[in-house]
């Protein structure tokens, strides 16, 4: 039997409604807003997987070709590996669910989110995090709570809730969240330059709004829900327990000081397979009971000492930041490179400079479009000391490099100012902590030794949690170490007037609004304080070019003289090519690019063009070539392309019999433009020109 419950949203019906469609998955939904439409299921094994210490949760978000009437292209026509946007919709949807599950859940689960029509509303990759969330509520899955979401904009200084694809084009805010009804669980978005009272009063908005839809799913699953699962939690082996803490105790008190990351990684692993091998049973392996009871101890000491004595693992107070250096120009042929390096966090990135054939094209379900502006971020596995196959960028890599290129794209001068493809490159090349805001430290800095006309630099920080009860202490500049023991992973970059990039996620099901004003507060002296850092190093962008990058050069023509340019099945533009070795784009609008690495070459091209669209001017004396020649005078070419009439009464001071007495078919001679009429027509005299070269 179909179930159905209803909510009005920005005057828009939100309709959820299960029974219908995918009725053998645990649970399954279709929510539809608008035109937009959106099936999610969710499936758990019914035993858990064993050897596990975490939960195997998937998460995939699919969008059908069909859902917006066009097929896939490519040779295969169906729908192959999942697009960026794909991707990033995934862990969207994943990073907000995984906190509310049960402790010890280590049943394989997957929610899949498929968009089934795709309207004009921007709201499927919302409507996926309801739906999954609604699947899960209504399953016999053990999911805590509802979750929802809603994307907040804000146009002309007034915030809108789920604003449609033109509106979020006007938008300098740009946000989604999702949260319980209690607490704001994830953030992400992208703003530009906002200051932190205005984000706090986005979230508020955003969270009354989840409220509401949050308690329409809690409808749904009292008409629709089937009975939770009972999920023990792991037994806890007391005695074990005792044992890990009588042998260990002090000693990881002990390592969990140490500074730096390897040295302390490995006094804690050589420590634990020595009390592995004294605990361990020739009867029952027992290790990963003892790694377990090893690891809690090792998360309570640390967290421990944060709450209690305000120290961290490697000496610093909650809000100081590890020691910053940064470097420019490092790679000879690179158009602008930086090394930044923020304690055991080092980031190499490195800025190429192309022309609109470099340009991106993206082709997505709202049709194609193209970007001059990427970030791409690798994580190598040397970076944390590991040996691994090297493979494909993975969900991480693209999550990361997404929230470094939405930090910097605020910054990034419109093509008219800057008419470049801009690609910035992160590699990771050692890591603790905070890599992605490092790739935007470096990605900055790369950008002003690329010379590309930023006005300020763009910095970021990783903010962490600690909470027991009521003892809270907000971190800044995590560790690897921290953001795997805490609370909370808060993400902020920006310049030194506002936000441009944000990321929020946490582990225990929310964090309140006096948590994130204060951590957002500290996030802001972070920030100030790195950039000071940047500065130092270089504060403006290099007025020019490295030696090997691409020059462009723009120019605007009129539209009717684009055809000349061209010409007959491009013989012109491929013939300035040929004989300068520039490459040339033109635009629709009349605004030509000619981009070459030789000054010289371009300004050649650029010479040639204008003489090719150069119009006649009044009273100017030109050089021309006779044309043709008629009864009444001379056809004559005075620049490429544009020819005059020399009538037969304008040849000769004398009065002559027939045109050709004085002048043939080819003949160079010179003229003098003696009227241009309304419809353009040109009238020439070579008597009155070379009556002025006689004066």
């Amino acid at each position: 039997m179909i179930k159905k419950v209803e909510i009005d949203v920005r005057g828009k019906k939100l309709t959820i409604e299960t029974g219908k469609m995918a009725k053998q998955a645990d649970g399954a939904v279709v929510a539809k807003y608008g035109d937009t439409v959106v099936l999610a299921t969710a499936v758990s094994a019914k035993t858990p997987k064993v050897g596990l210490d975490f939960f195997p949760l998937t998460v995939d978000y699919q969008e059908k070709a069909y859902s917006a009437g066009k097929i896939p292209g490519g040779f295969f026509k169906r729908e192959g590996r999942p697009s960026e946007k794909e991707i990033l919709t995934s862990r969207l949807i994943d990073r907000p669910i995984r906190p509310l599950f049960p402790k010890g859940f280590y049943y394989e689960t997957q929610g899949i989110a498929n968009v089934l029509s795709y309207g004009d509303e921007n709201i499927a990759d919302i409507l996926g995090i309801i739906c999954v969330s609604a699947a899960l509520v209504i399953s016999d899955i053990p999911f805590k709570a509802p979750i929802a979401a809603v994307r907040i904009g804000r146009i002309a200084g007034s915030f809108v809730i789920n604003p449609d694809v033109r509106e979020v084009l006007e938008c300098d805010l740009n946000l989604i969240v999702a949260g319980t009804e209690e607490a704001v669980i994830m953030v992400e978005g992208e703003a530009r330059e906002i200051v932190e009272t205005d984000l706090l009063e986005a979230l508020d908005m955003a969270h009354n709004e989840i409220k509401r839809i949050c308690a329409v799913q809690n409808e749904l699953r009292a008409i629709a829900g089937r009975e939770k699962r009972i999920v023990e939690p792991p037994a806890i082996n007391e005695g074990i327990k005792r044992a890990v803490t009588e042998l260990s105790l002090e000693k990881i008190k002990g390592a969990i000081t140490i500074p730096d990351k390897l040295m302390r990684q490995d006094a804690l692993d050589q420590l634990l397979k020595e009390v592995v091998e004294k605990l361990n049973s020739d009867e029952k392996d027992l290790s990963l009971d003892i790694a377990s009871a090893f690891n809690e101890l090792e998360k309570n000491l640390v967290r421990g000492m944060i709450l209690n004595e305000n120290k961290r693992a490697d000496g610093r107070s909650p809000n100081e930041i590890r020691p910053i250096s940064s470097e420019i120009g490092i790679l000879p042929r690179t158009h602008g490179s930086a090394l930044f390096i923020r304690g055991e966090t080092q980031c190499l990135a490195v800025v190429t400079l192309g022309t609109s054939d470099d340009e991106q094209k993206i082709d997505s379900l709202d049709g194609e479009s193209y970007k001059t502006f990427m970030l791409h971020y690798n994580f190598p596995p040397f970076s944390v000391g590991e040996v691994k196959p090297l493979k494909s960028p993975g969900r991480r890599e693209i999550g990361h490099g997404n929230l470094a290129e939405r930090a910097l794209k605020a910054i990034i001068p419109p093509k008219t100012e800057f008419p470049y493809t801009i690609r910035i490159v992160s590699d990771i090349l050692e890591s603790n902590g905070s890599s992605s805001m490092a790739t935007v430290c470096g990605g900055s800095l790369a950008l002003m030794d690329a010379g590309v006309p930023i006005k300020s630099h763009v910095a970021g920080i990783a903010m962490g949690l600690i909470k027991e009860e009521e003892k809270v202490v907000v971190l800044t500049d995590i560790l690897g170490l921290e953001d795997h023991l805490g609370d909370m992973d808060f993400k902020v970059t920006g310049t030194d007037k506002g936000i441009t990039a944000f990321q929020l996620d946490t582990k225990i099901g929310g964090i309140s609004r006096e948590i994130m004003e204060k951590a957002l507060e500290q996030a802001r002296q972070g920030r100030l304080h790195i950039l000071s850092k940047m500065n130092e190093t270089i504060s403006i962008h290099r007025e020019n070019l490295a030696p090997y990058a691409p020059r462009i050069y723009t120019m605007q023509i009129r539209q009717d003289k684009i055809r000349d340019v061209i010409g007959s099945g491009g013989k012109v533009i491929r013939g300035i090519v040929e004989q300068t070795g520039v490459k040339i784009d033109i635009e629709d609008s009349g605004i030509i690019s000619i981009a070459s690495p030789d000054g010289e070459a371009a300004q050649k091209a650029i010479d040639i063009i204008n003489s090719i669209t150069a119009e006649a001017e009044l009273n100017r004396i030109y050089h021309g070539k006779v044309k043709r020649v008629v009864d009444f005078g001379a056809f004559v070419e005075i620049m490429p392309g544009t020819e005059g009439l020399l009538h037969i009464s304008q040849i000769s001071e004398k009065r002559i019999a027939k045109v050709t007495d004085e002048i043939n078919e080819g003949d160079e001679v010179t003229v003098k433009v003696i009227e241009i009429d309304k419809t353009g027509r040109i009238r020439l005299s070579r008597k009155e020109a070379l009556r002025e070269q006689d004066n």
